[in-house]
């Protein structure tokens, strides 16, 4: 999303300067316009690294997070997630940037349980969260809830489930995608998500730090989507076979279960399947994107299109056979 975010503001012409870590890959920002970008090396942790790269912003756009469903050590989430977003206020407020658009996620908003799509108002508490991720961006939010209601002027943005190009790492859903390709998804469990292109992503934050309210979330979202469907789209994309057995949601738990265990606690390695997933997978994930369509003319571009541009570019880049 950062990535995306960045091409789309340069793409407009602005000056954006971003934070990189030292160790992180600069593959995707390499190709950014050079006569308006600027990188500063920093990392969420360190705020005296913060303060320097935000001198002379006018505007913040955190984007940063340790999107990971598994850890060896979860403490790390935390840190990042709820201490950095605690640090990169701080620091945007010695600065004097004049708003930031933070970048939640739909995990920490409330699903309803007669199945209808939750929204920004749907009630829920951080008992509801599953896993070590949704509980530290649930914290992270209330950070920049509390620094809002204190008069620091942001506005947050959820996006649902991103899907396109040049997901590097790949994050989750990317390996979703990866997975379906290389043939590593043979069954599947019957549940739901919220689908959006990752190019309406940058451009709802935009809108966000220009229409939105300060203290107000807005889901960024677009399709709901059985995981059936999703897998039928990728088969119509790739031209591979969708699987064709769908697993009881207890199998899958109990199979997942017992594999994060050997994996996780005897052997001390990342599980080859995320239980914290599965456990989410018992909940369809279906949301409503209706105040950031109205209030901020969020667009909705077809997920066909945003899948067929994931599945080239994991080919062309050698994360998938095809």
């Amino acid at each position: 999303m950062g990535y995306h975010l960045a091409r789309l503001l340069t793409d407009r012409g602005e000056k954006v300067r971003l934070l990189v870590r030292s160790s992180s890959s600069r593959s995707n920002i390499n190709c950014l316009d050079t006569r308006l970008v600027e990188t500063v090396v920093g990392d969420l942790r360190d705020q005296a690294s913060l303060q320097n790269a935000l001198q002379g912003c006018d505007l913040l756009y955190h984007v940063a997070a340790d999107y990971r469903l598994w850890a060896k050590n979860p403490e790390e989430l935390y840190q990042s997630n709820v201490e950095g977003t605690r640090n990169i206020l701080d620091a945007a407020k010695i600065a004097k940037v004049r708003r930031t658009v933070y970048t939640s996620t739909v995990g920490v908003i409330g699903i309803p349980h007669d199945g209808s799509p939750g929204d920004e108002n749907t009630p829920v508490s951080e008992i509801d969260m599953i896993g070590n991720y949704k509980h530290s961006k649930f914290q992270a939010e209330q950070v920049a809830v509390d620094y809002a209601r204190n008069g620091m002027d942001i506005v947050i943005v959820n996006p649902s489930t991103p899907v396109g190009e040049n997901d590097v790492k790949p994050t989750p859903t990317g390996k979703i995608i990866v997975d379906f390709l290389n043939g590593k998804l043979p069954a599947f469990v019957d549940t739901g998500l919220n689908l959006v292109d990752v190019h309406d992503v940058a451009e709802g934050m935009r809108l966000a730090a220009m229409k939105g309210v300060s203290g107000q979330r807005y889901i960024l979202g677009n399709k709901n989507i059985s995981l059936k469907e999703m897998l039928t789209m990728l088969s119509n994309i790739s031209g591979q076979k969708p699987p064709s057995i769908r697993i009881p949601y207890s199998v899958a738990w109990m199979t997942v279960g017992i594999e994060n265990i050997i994996y996780d606690r005897l052997l001390g390695k990342e599980p080859p399947h995320s239980f914290e997933a599965v456990k989410m997978a018992k909940h369809k994930m279906y949301f409503s994107s209706d105040r950031a369509r109205n209030e901020l003319n969020f667009p909705c571009s077809p997920i066909e299109t945003a899948l067929e541009r994931a599945v080239r570019w994991f080919r062309e880049n050698g994360y998938a056979k095809g």
